[in-house]
């Protein structure tokens, strides 16, 4: 320690019988952090390590000790405040304001996980985001919709009634086996792509990352339902087919954020809210019928965030689709060669519809089919052109979406 006089006035911090080995720092440093660089606080208490454990601790911290003059009894040290405080502060910078939905235009990369609003020291990783850009990340009812999505979760075990007795023709629960084994392939896929959308975008985007995340688990959910319906009567799942595999791979082969938001949420989940109502109208049995309705009100939230993400992104970024039009046509080509749907996927459905072997049903259950896919097709069209296609383009791009649905 060094001789100093006692200004006038310095506070006095009483630390008591508290060590620093028990927090006494916290008193300190709460004192300290009110002082400019230069003026002292008057420090004193009764831990017989007081004197060796402040001058350790000023040290490490960048502030002076000076001992107290004689005759001040009360005080036993004195702490010059020092510059390490300021030090620290210089070149950091706020990530942003936290409340939700105040997002920066870009999100710096050395904000790395820091949280929204949070003051961000100076130096440290970069952590490399793909998603930065307040354009390319956001939409703007993206907060409202997870606070939708995470009120709007469902227990599968409570949700549905799997005990729920019936009995379905012969054949018939064959084909929702096939339509179900179907369904968890897509679903399957869709739980992928989030994820993987996930890990790219900067979570100073916080409400897009909390969205996507109940958006896979959404999809969790729902290879679930689909998985225990298929197995509830007869114990096996249907059949894959290579097309169908096909289709789904090249989802997940797209890196660009927004364009494989367009195919998975905009074509792919918007055809399947068409299919899902088919299902919910046509569903033989209580189970599949309940399972249609749950799963249709989580993807039209998928839809609804993609969408509006996209006609957000359209309306700042011109050229944006022309690449749209560009990711159809490749997937298209890259498909060309393969079957598309199932096979026996397509025949599944005509026999729900149909709902027995009866002549006359089988037809009205190949016109529900028919009327699905034009249904499907026009939903497409719809969409596209919110985006902003024209209306011919629009049905030109819709007739390129695969055969597969998804």
């Amino acid at each position: 320690m060094t001789d100093g006089g006692a200004p006038p006035g310095a506070p006095l911090v009483d630390l008591a019988a508290l060590g620093f080995d028990q927090g006494a720092h916290l008193l300190l440093r709460r004192a300290l952090d009110r002082l400019p660089p230069g003026r002292r606080v008057a420090v004193t208490g009764t831990d017989p390590a007081l004197a060796a454990h402040l001058a350790v601790w000023c040290r490490r911290e960048g502030h002076t000790v000076e001992r107290a003059p004689q005759g001040e009894a009360e005080v036993r040290a004195y702490v010059v405040c020092g510059a390490a405080g300021q030090a620290r502060a210089r070149g950091a910078e706020r990530a942003g304001n936290p409340p939700a939905g105040q997002v920066s235009e870009r999100a710096p990369l050395h904000w790395g996980l820091a949280a929204r609003g949070a003051l961000v020291e100076a130096g440290g990783p970069e952590v490399p985001f793909v998603v930065t850009d307040r354009d390319i990340a956001w939409y703007d009812l993206a907060p409202r919709l997870y606070r939708q999505a995470a009120a709007g979760q469902w227990d599968p075990l409570t949700a549905v009634d799997w005990d729920e007795p019936f009995s379905l023709p012969d054949g018939v629960e064959a084909a929702v086996v096939q339509v179900m084994t179907y369904l968890v392939e897509n679903e399957q896929a869709a739980l992928v792509v989030p994820g993987r959308l996930l890990a790219q975008v900067h979570p100073h985007f916080r409400e897009v990352l909390q969205l996507l995340a109940v958006q896979a688990a959404d999809e969790a959910r729902h290879v679930e339902v689909f998985t225990r319906r298929a197995l509830l009567k007869c114990g096996s799942m249907g059949t894959s087919s290579v097309g169908g595999r096909a289709s789904l791979a090249t989802l997940l082969r797209e890196p660009d954020f927004s364009i494989a938001s367009f195919l998975l949420s905009v074509l792919g989940e918007g055809s399947f809210l068409n299919l899902l109502a088919f299902l919910e109208r046509h569903a033989p049995d209580p189970v599949t019928r309940r399972i249609s309705h749950l799963v249709r009100q989580d993807e039209a939230r998928h839809v609804a965030f993609g969408l509006g993400h996209l006609e957000h992104r359209a309306g700042v970024d011109p050229g944006l689709r022309g690449r749209l039009r560009g990711a159809v046509e490749r997937r298209h080509d890259a498909l060309l060669d393969t079957a598309g749907l199932n096979r026996d996927v397509f025949d599944a459905l005509v026999l729900l519809a149909a709902g027995s072997w009866d002549p006359a049903a089988i037809g009205r259950g190949w016109r529900a089919v028919g009327q699905l896919q034009a249904e499907m097709d026009e939903g497409r069209r719809h969409r596209l052109s919110r985006l902003g296609f024209p209306d011919d383009e629009a049905a030109e791009l819709s007739a390129l979406h695969t055969r597969n649905f998804m």
